[in-house]
């Protein structure tokens, strides 16, 4: 999370995933959006606005092999962006670990990953890692653990959340349900600061996902309670607490130590959406409207895994924060991110046609997507121009390469005069 984590975003056209309701929208407009805004398995999410005036949220892969992005013009239609690791390079300091719930900073001119690295019940052995990249959504190199549980000293070190303080100061905060703590870094984010030592903040039992959030001389500590993965008896939720110190101590509503008292809750699961939580760093859009993202269970498809929301944030005449009613909203007014100032381009949410793309999903699979609905056709050649596979999709396609024989491949996408076609290697 950058100081303030205040992302306003500058931007030009609306790419997409998957059909969301959402108009064109400029300040003071009434567009609306639909929920969810990502109908994938997308878990535990973060979000980052890159220099290049996108919007790239990053979550847990289904296995755990790879980290998948995806991309916003306005946190409400994403598309694939690529994946942060791929089969060869995700990390393995931990032995048949997979990676979890990763965060991206920019910090001195490159992009900052910090990910958990776990395997169910090694709360031990597992740890936080760094990687590093010049772009938000390009292959991360791996940088290396920062430390494992048994090294810091805390049970199951997963969930990292990265905080730059007004003073410049990088911190880390991380844990799950074994307490949360906190501890400052190296000015650039990849290693501990020589002597710096852990701060507790929440107690164990308590909660996970950790988030901070400074706004108005408080610190916002945001995270999830209950359990997460259990579809419709998930009874993971938002809660929240706030101090004036970074290391705290942090307090309730009722300006209690939650140490020793209850956090308040913030977020819950509605008749719709079940297990809502993990939430992202907390967005400004150009109205000065707050947003955040989170993940949970769409009622009508638990079995499609957690996939991303989005709801306004609203504080109360105290300083609180709170979601409008406590549940997920079903549709709502939309963010509002009316120009991008480079080019002096408005209403940058009107939907425009944008160039199909593929990007590499992990080994031997890639993924080609289009604008909003659109159909197109795909196609894969060998070097001498002979077909091998060949179809058409919708949005999006999924393409695995694994039945091929070794060797230089050729996939392409035609949608009526638009086509674009990339170098494609098949191993084992």
């Amino acid at each position: 999370m950058q100081a303030h984590n205040k992302l306003t975003a500058l931007a030009l056209t609306m790419l997409s995933f998957f059909p969301v309701a959402v108009t064109a929208q400029t300040a003071g407009s009434t567009a609306t959006y639909t929920n969810p805004v990502l109908n994938r398995n997308f878990p535990d999410p973060s979000v980052i606005y890159g220099r290049d005036h996108y919007f790239y949220a990053y979550a847990t892969d289904g296995n755990g092999q790879r980290t998948p992005i995806v991309k916003s013009r306005n946190l409400v239609k994403w598309r694939p962006a690529g994946v942060g690791f791929t089969e060869a390079t995700r990390p393995k300091f931990v032995n048949n670990g997979a990676t979890w719930a990763p965060e991206v900073s920019y910090i001195n001119g490159q992009y900052v990953m910090y990910y958990s690295l776990s395997t169910w019940g090694g709360e031990w052995e597992c740890g936080i890692g760094v990687a590093t990249s010049s772009t938000p959504n390009d292959a991360f190199t791996d940088r290396g653990k920062l430390f494992i549980s048994s090294e810091i000293g805390v049970q199951n070190s997963i969930d990292p959340c990265h905080f730059t303080d007004v003073d410049g100061k990088q911190y880390l905060f991380w844990g799950s349900f074994r307490g949360i703590y906190g501890i400052e870094l190296t000015d650039d984010g990849l290693q501990i600061k020589p002597g710096a030592e852990k701060f507790q903040i929440a107690p164990r039992n308590t909660i996970e996902g950790t988030m901070i959030y400074l706004r108005n001389g408080y610190y916002y500590l945001l995270g999830s309670a209950g359990s997460c993965c259990a579809k419709e008896k998930s009874t993971y939720h938002v809660v929240v607490a706030r101090s004036r110190n970074i290391h705290g101590p942090y307090v309730n509503k009722a300006g209690r130590n939650i140490m020793s008292y209850p956090f308040d809750i913030m977020l819950q699961k509605s008749s719709k959406v079940y297990g809502p939580g993990h939430n992202s760093q907390i967005i400004t859009d150009d109205n000065g409207k707050y947003w955040m993202l989170y993940h949970g269970y769409n009622s009508n498809d638990v079995d499609g895994g957690r996939v991303l929301f989005l709801d306004q944030v609203r504080w109360d005449s105290e300083g609180w924060p709170y979601i409008e009613g406590g549940k997920p909203s079903e549709s709502a007014l939309a963010p509002v991110f009316t120009t991008y100032e480079a080019t002096g381009v408005q209403n940058v949410n009107a939907d425009a046609a944008d160039e199909l793309t593929i990007t590499l999903g992990g080994h031997n699979y890639f993924q080609i997507s289009a604008p909003d609905g659109q159909k197109f056709t795909w196609i894969v050649t060998d070097l001498s121009g002979r077909t091998v596979e060949q179809g058409t999709a919708t949005n999006v396609k999924d393409l695995w390469i694994n039945d091929l024989s070794n060797g230089i491949y050729v996939v392409s996408a035609m949608k009526g005069r638009r086509k674009v076609s990339r170098k494609v290697v098949k191993c084992d």
